[in-house]
């Protein structure tokens, strides 16, 4: 049974009505989620203990504790409220102690009074998920609206611009979107949307706003064109516009050098769009392909197994382990390779990181390509997003996942073949070791995929070999990449060092 102390001293503060069923349903959902999915063992204990601290850093004048069977809120003159502790997996009855704890904190603090649902939902969920790893998160229903619009897509129409005081000046029209079907151009300059002043709109996240809309909605836009000083209404049908993360960099010297910088749902599109694009362009001038993932944080797990699944004929890509049977999973390459077995090199650094490094071993360990840059980041968990009752979601780890050759790549990365440790190093002093028979990247290499998960002093030791580092842009990398393209023998030599399992890379050339 609850206890609420009082005191002649302190009176209870008048506290707005607070919707205690929706946040026991919101609660309960996610203490179960986490307890059910969670990489790691966790009780629902645990995590209601470890919410109920967060809704307490708000305001340090209370305290939330285990106490014997109870657990209790108290300040420094007393206790406020004490409740009998439930099962240790109960996630209702939990939800229900952390709701009538919060409840009980309104009565007594002015911050917690002034909370909104989201708030207190922000503050438990943000404490239980620090607590588990980095990776973990909650975002709020705003937040993840705004999340799965760069996952997904969001109806827009398709232009990047930058704010000039009294207008929207595009500086790109995305291909394909609705923005192009009416003819807009770089250069163009969007003055009133839907009549109203760009002036008056707010900042960029508002206009931003303003322009985003469900698909098949219309938007008015007055738009300038060059020198002409009469503007035009344009109206266009908002459509899915999903962010462009693969671009063609080059084609120089018959060497196709593709840019992803994130793993959205369409990236293993875009890459294959530009993969034919390039073909149609060079014929059989084409030498090969420079898959440039620096700076790549990651993203869609099922867009990198596509990424790969081009290139990779035979084999596995990817495997993935955690507690629900769900999370066990386990990718195969099928048939086909869309460049025909032509050379590729990947680059990576210190902030290639999830689905770049999943693409970047798989190549690796298949013997598909060569991989130069710098150890990358070493983010071998895999998440899974969670969509909440109250259009929140948690973005919560529950597998890792390992390499071809079997390697758990959390804490440790991706090992690049040839290590590009400066910016202005050539190409010759970063590839002598390749062609010397004594070249120690096949011994580091075999330590690397061989050093267990629970050995994190030897992985973070082995990180050392080539320090992860960030890399944008290094004319190094580029220079190594082109030169291994384009010697055949040093690319094949390079190849046959990391000891992968098969080889698959002996097309035609």
């Amino acid at each position: 049974m609850p206890t609420f102390p009082a005191t002649a001293s302190q009176e209870a503060l008048t506290v707005a009505a607070f919707p205690s069923a929706e946040a026991e349903r919101v609660l309960a959902y996610g203490f179960d989620v986490i307890a059910e999915r969670y990489l790691e063992p966790v009780t629902v204990e645990q995590l209601a203990v470890g919410g109920l601290r967060g809704l307490g850093a708000l305001d340090p004048a209370l305290a939330f504790a285990l106490r014997d069977n109870n657990i209790e809120l108290s300040t420094a003159e007393r206790v406020i409220a004490s409740f009998h502790v439930p099962a240790s997996n109960n996630a209702e009855a939990w939800a229900g102690i952390a709701v009538k704890m919060t409840n009980a904190a309104r009565t007594v603090s002015p911050t917690l009074t002034n909370t909104t649902p989201e708030d207190v939902y922000a503050a438990m969920f943000d404490a239980i998920l620090s607590d588990l790893d980095h990776f973990s998160r909650y975002a709020s229903a705003s937040e993840a609206r705004s999340n799965r619009a760069r996952r997904n897509g969001f109806g827009g129409v398709g232009i990047r611009y930058t704010l000039d005081e009294d207008r929207l000046s595009i500086r790109e029209v995305l291909p394909e979107t609705p923005a192009s079907r009416i003819g807009l151009k770089s250069g163009d300059a969007i003055t009133h949307i839907d009549g109203a002043p760009v002036v008056t709109l707010g900042d960029r996240d508002a206009i931003s706003e303003r322009m985003r809309g469900p698909i098949n909605s219309s938007l008015r836009l007055t738009v300038l064109r060059g020198k002409d000083p009469v503007p035009a209404d344009m109206v266009v049908r908002r459509g899915l516009v999903v962010p462009q993360t693969v671009t063609l960099e080059s084609t120089a010297d018959g060497i196709v050098h593709l840019r992803i910088t994130s793993f959205n749902q369409r990236t293993a599109k875009g890459v294959a769009e530009l993969v034919d694009k390039a073909k149609r362009q060079l014929g059989r001038d084409m030498r090969g392909v420079l898959l440039d993932l620096r700076g790549n944080p990651g993203g869609l797990l099922d867009q990198a197994v596509g990424v790969s699944d081009m290139f990779v004929t035979q084999g596995r890509i990817v495997t993935t382990r955690g507690r629900h049977p769900e999370a066990m999973q386990s990718y195969s390459a099928r048939t086909g390779d869309v460049i025909n077995g032509l050379p590729m090199v990947v680059m990576l650094d210190g902030r290639s990181a999830s689905a770049a490094e999943i693409v970047a071993a798989a190549l690796q360990d298949s013997g598909r390509a060569v991989v130069i840059g710098s150890a990358s980041y070493g983010k071998g968990t895999v998440q899974t997003v969670i969509r909440m009752p109250n259009d929140g979601e948690m973005t919560l780890t529950w597998s890792r996942f390992h390499s071809p050759s079997g390697y758990a790549l959390h804490g440790l990365g991706v090992l690049p073949t040839v290590c590009v440790t400066e910016a202005s190093a050539s190409a010759d002093s970063l590839l002598a070791n390749v062609a010397l028979s004594s070249n120690p990247i096949a011994t580091q290499l075999a330590q690397w995929r061989s050093t267990p998960l629970e050995d994190t002093q030897a992985r973070q030791d082995l990180r050392t070999l080539c320090p992860p580092t960030n890399q944008a842009d290094w004319a190094s990398d580029t220079a190594v990449a082109h030169r291994l393209l384009a010697d055949h023998a040093l690319f094949a030599r390079a190849l046959s060092v990391t000891g992968a399992k098969s080889a698959s890379a002996a097309g035609r050339y």
